[in-house]
């Protein structure tokens, strides 16, 4: 029997378990699949492997559940509240942590441990450390999540009607794309690592230049294909050059309709008579000032950077290039790695 593959198989891992981070029935479906290889024969360290977990992790699944029974894989579901509060300063503290912090006077906006030991010692008399203070954000099921960035600027409104727009993903006859600039520097990037207990700070070379991959990049939000041109600068002649590249690209009796920001070499009169020649096929469609979260091809730079550049050292700008590149290659052709990571169809 032949063995079935799924292409791309660690972009797709990184994928999936975002997916099974986004709400709490997917993370209490992820921990019973995990229960049950368990109860099949499997040790707890195989599952960790097999899901991307801590074995640790695995086995507090299986504390949890031989405790609890089935509620006990439930996100706040478990019991535990802390003793120093009675039940009527539980529900008051729970509705106090969904409100805004600056509306009891804090300057920041949202919630920390040790925000909350400062609130409860303010409020409710209580001293607390700030480890009790996130077990206590755990008892009430909430999540530890790093904040999306929105530029202050933005309009709500704007931004909400634009959304809508992602339909045209779905028409007969349009190709929606995302379209984006990046540069990709020789100093590459940083990101945090496991280290063993004995060293206490991993040092990684980097070249001292500002030195940089300039790269234009659509990502088709229908089928996940990706197109990229190198360039020299970002301006209106490189800007048009890649329109004509990526017109190529284009399927027979469709429309190409480009999402892009709001730089000014995208608004060029040099493009105008390209733009009249092409009208028929071409449509760029900006988005609403300040909103650059809504640009899909954002998460394909970050994940080309996480997979070409973190943590490397580049001793010339040509093997930025052909890391790079290699990271782009697997993505030419319709997949599903970067279909469902920009998450529109």
């Amino acid at each position: 029997m032949r063995k079935l593959v799924i292409a791309d198989a660690d972009v797709m891992r990184l994928a999936i378990q975002q997916e099974i981070a986004r709400s709490d029935e997917s993370r209490y479906d992820h921990r019973l699949h995990g229960l049950l290889l368990v109860t099949g024969g499997h040790s707890c360290q195989q599952v960790a492997d097999l899901f991307g977990e801590d074995r640790r992790t695995v086995q507090r699944w299986v504390t949890r559940f031989e405790t609890h029974g089935l509620t006990g894989l439930r996100d706040g579901a478990r019991s535990g509240r802390p003793a120093t509060l009675n039940a009527k300063q539980w529900a008051a503290l729970g509705r106090d942590l969904r409100r805004d912090p600056q509306v009891f006077g804090y300057a920041a906006h949202l919630w920390d441990g040790k925000l909350l030991a400062a609130h409860l010692h303010r409020h409710y008399k209580m001293e607390l450390g700030v480890r009790q203070c996130q077990r206590i954000f755990g008892h009430m099921g909430f999540r530890l999540r790093k904040p999306r960035p929105q530029v202050a600027q933005s309009d709500p409104v704007k931004v909400a009607a634009f959304k809508k727009l992602h339909r045209l993903a779905r028409c007969r006859g349009v190709e929606l794309w995302s379209v984006d600039e990046c540069h990709f520097q020789q100093h590459g990037t940083r990101c945090r690592v496991w280290v063993p207990p004995e060293i206490k700070d991993p040092v990684l070379l980097h070249a001292s230049t500002r030195k940089s991959v300039a790269c234009f990049g659509a990502v088709s939000l229908r089928t996940g294909k990706f197109i990229r041109s190198l360039s020299a600068t970002f301006n209106a002649v490189t800007f048009e050059t890649f329109l004509k590249t990526h017109l190529r690209h284009r399927s027979r009796d469709t429309r190409m309709v480009l999402v892009l920001d709001n730089a000014r070499y995208h608004h060029a009169v040099l493009l105008k008579p390209l733009l009249r020649k092409y009208r028929a096929v071409l449509t760029l469609l900006f988005l609403p000032p300040y909103s650059p979260q809504l640009a899909s091809v954002e998460r394909v730079w970050k994940l080309a950077r996480r997979l070409a550049t973190h943590n490397r050292f580049f001793a010339t700008l040509d093997d930025v290039l052909t890391a790079v590149s290699t990271c782009f290659d697997r993505w030419k052709t319709p997949n599903s790695a970067l279909r469902i990571l920009c998450g529109i169809i």
